[in-house]
């Protein structure tokens, strides 16, 4: 018996395959695109990551209080011989300027705000406990520099540790509105008027009108820069305007 070849519908196999290629192609013509977006996606994002510079945040510093100068400046030391410049951009010991009267005599100082501690300027300290091992090598780079940074701060010589907050052990940085008060309060153009004397205190006139007279302080005005005293005149006391270099202290 013979196979009717004739019989197969040959043409009907060869026009379907054409069209299966032509859907194939289309299908990876499709698939194509959406790859190469995604590739392209991805250099951007790794890119992207690669060139963002790390958050620039505030951290406080506990030190010895009355070293904060020479912590200030062993730090900036340690930071050029370490090559941290990118990384920890500035120390700073918040003081406000004063105008200091003492015995007569009015005296230019810098006091500082809080004794004890510094400002330091630097990248955001990256938290080990959420890296996680799948970090990009970008984070995990980041994590080595800031291993580098935190310990070239904690270990100048006069440094006690981070200032950290609550139950949490690692370094909390400043909120941005709390640094710029205290570099405003730094940049003040208006000095303040600082004295040591108070209320009740006996002092003495070494200048004006009633020059070698004494008497009790019963106010300061510190913004004025004036006392008043109660001298004593034939058994009663009046209440004298002085300016503060006008009087001393007993």
């Amino acid at each position: 018996m013979e196979i009717p070849w004739g019989d197969l519908n040959l043409a009907e196999e060869s026009d379907t395959a054409p069209d299966d290629a032509e859907e194939l192609d289309e299908t990876e013509a499709a698939v194509e695109p959406v790859t190469a977006v995604q590739d392209a996606a991805s250099e951007e994002e790794t890119e992207l990551e690669e060139e963002t510079p790390p958050r620039r945040v505030w951290y406080v510093v506990h030190c010895y209080s009355g070293y904060e100068n020479k912590v200030k400046k062993g730090l900036e030391q340690r930071i050029n011989s370490m090559g941290l410049q990118d990384r920890i951009f500035r120390v700073v010991v918040p003081v406000e300027r004063e105008v200091e009267i003492r015995e007569g005599q009015r005296k230019n100082i810098e006091r500082r705000v809080f004794p004890g501690y510094i400002l330091v300027e630097m990248m955001e300290l990256v938290d080990r406990e959420t890296l996680t091992a799948d970090a990009s090598e970008r984070l995990k780079k980041r994590a080595a520099e800031s291993d580098e940074v935190w310990y070239a701060v904690r270990n100048t010589p006069g440094v006690t540790g981070f200032v950290s907050s609550g139950d949490l052990q690692r370094p909390v940085p400043l909120r941005q509105e709390e640094v710029d008060k205290i570099l405003k309060r730094m940049e003040s153009e208006e000095p303040k008027v600082h004295v040591t004397f108070r209320v009740g205190q006996t002092v003495h006139i070494i200048d004006g009108p009633f020059a070698d007279f004494r008497g009790n302080v019963d106010a300061v005005d510190m913004v004025k820069g004036k006392v008043r005293v109660l001298v004593s005149f034939f058994g009663r006391e009046t209440p004298v305007e002085l300016d503060l270099l006008q009087v001393e202290k007993v």
